[in-house]
């Protein structure tokens, strides 16, 4: 029996991460939590973590996708807020940013994570981003290093 599964430490990746700016006193600990999480642990060097801004949410794709057909970075972490209104915007944007991140991805054969908080107020937001539930931002750097050695492994055992 074959098995391939691997670690979190990758000292010649680069990682692209976009942040929405939009809900950015919440974004600004989800994305601490990445860093801390990619420098520290993952061992990834700072020159190799390529942040960018854009207004909200529903822009991240647009930029994950420009990223992803250049081929540059080894994987994208995507790190913003969305959190539930009065009407059903919320279910639309989150809905239409998730789906289109997952076509990028498999489109462009690159692991694009998700630091993308869903939730029905500012309290759970708070609770997610680095409080009572972890802090997604980390999460989703953890599963960006482990999908990059993961490719890594899979591309030498086709060789």
């Amino acid at each position: 029996m074959n098995i391939i599964q691997s670690g979190i430490t990758n000292k010649t990746a680069s990682i692209a991460i976009i942040i929405s700016r939009f809900n950015q006193f919440i974004n600004n600990s989800l994305l601490s939590g990445a860093l801390d999480t990619l420098i520290r642990i993952g061992q990834i060097k700072e020159e190799n973590i390529f942040k960018i801004y854009v207004p909200g949410a529903y822009e991240i794709p647009l930029i994950a996708s420009y990223i992803a057909k250049h081929k540059k970075y080894n994987a994208i972490i995507t790190i913003g807020t969305i959190i539930k209104g009065s009407t059903d915007h919320f279910k639309y944007i989150s809905g239409d940013i998730y789906s289109n991140l997952s076509k990028i991805s498999i489109k462009h054969f690159i692991p694009i994570t998700l630091g993308i908080l869903t939730t029905n107020n500012l309290e759970q937001s708070i609770e997610r981003s680095g409080l009572k539930m972890g802090n997604k931002g980390s999460e989703a750097a953890l599963a960006a290093l482990e999908m990059i050695n993961i490719i890594e492994k899979l591309k030498k055992n086709d060789d």
